[in-house]
């Protein structure tokens, strides 16, 4: 007999009725208190404050050579912020979401969550230029306007983005709260083991917490967008099928006999113009001849 653990895993026969989260008053908040700690932190490193000096001071401590026996772990623990591997799994779980609830909203989320990710992070991070901690040139300074790359973490950001995904996209409050804390975990995790391994600087990761939440608080005014493409995509998706469709209706298909002739592609000569081949060779024989 199936267990419900067992069911879950079918297809639903139609697609579920899924409450798609809003701009509320709470989230509204939320974004605007983010958005200025943002702020506070671009104007403080801009500015050479005590951030910067913490920053060195964390750097010149050396965490990975305080701490060595963490190193080999923490290696593999930080593969959970690159895009690459992460947005490969990611996908994988909300595409058989797709599957099974009909829908593309689950895909075209991430899609559109990683967009806007690449778009705001990249462009601060060449914008400001900064140098990371192992190519720093001056004891002290910003490492500003450099050529780097570094400010803000993208390896946060999207530790928060690919992760916090998955609980934007639960279903029960229930779920939502368990991949909250955990997407939270390893986010948190992942900002501080880039600062252990001296790749970021503390303020990278201050920043790029940020920067991630803020694209998962910025998602449900991207919501009516998902829906005209989901909308679109399914439309043309139907729209092919049924071309498919009218041209296998158009194909006949004969039966053929075991052994017998099979059907030729030129119609068939009108009856009474067929004749021997041999008889009329011989009466233009015999023509020729007398």
């Amino acid at each position: 007999m199936r267990t419900d653990i067992f069911a879950r895993l079918d297809r639903e026969p139609e697609p579920p009725k899924i409450e798609v989260p809003g701009m509320t008053r709470t989230r509204l908040a939320l974004f605007g208190g983010t958005s200025a700690f943002y702020l506070a932190i671009v104007v403080a490193v801009l500015l050479s404050t005590w951030l910067v000096t913490l920053d060195w001071k964390i750097m010149l401590f050396r965490p990975y050579q305080q701490w060595p026996e963490l190193h080999g772990f923490l290696d593999y623990f930080v593969v959970l912020g690159q895009r690459g591997p992460t947005a490969v799994m990611v996908a994988a779980w909300l595409g058989w979401r797709s599957w099974r609830q009909h829908r593309l909203r689950p895909l075209l989320c991430l899609g559109a969550a990683l967009l806007l990710l690449n778009v705001s992070v990249g462009a601060v991070k060449l914008g400001l230029g900064r140098l990371g901690p192992h190519y720093a040139t001056q004891i002290g300074s910003a490492e500003l306007f450099a050529g780097g790359d570094i400010f803000p973490s993208g390896h946060t950001a999207n530790a928060v983005v690919t992760w916090g995904i998955l609980a934007y996209l639960a279903t029960t409050p229930r779920a939502r709260r368990y991949l909250s804390a955990l997407s939270a975990v390893v986010a948190l995790g992942v900002g501080l083991t880039t600062v252990y391994l001296g790749t970021h600087w503390l303020s990278d990761v201050l920043l790029g917490w940020a920067a991630g939440l803020l694209v998962l608080l910025a998602l449900p005014w991207c919501e009516p967008v998902i829906a005209v493409a989901e909308s679109w995509i399914l439309t043309a998706r139907d729209r092919i099928r049924e071309r498919l469709r009218d041209r296998r209706r158009l194909v006949p298909s004969l039966p053929v006999a075991s052994g017998g002739p099979r059907p030729g592609f030129f119609p068939p000569r009108p009856q009474g113009s067929e004749e021997p081949v041999g008889v009329a060779g011989g009466r233009r024989t015999s023509a020729t001849r007398g």
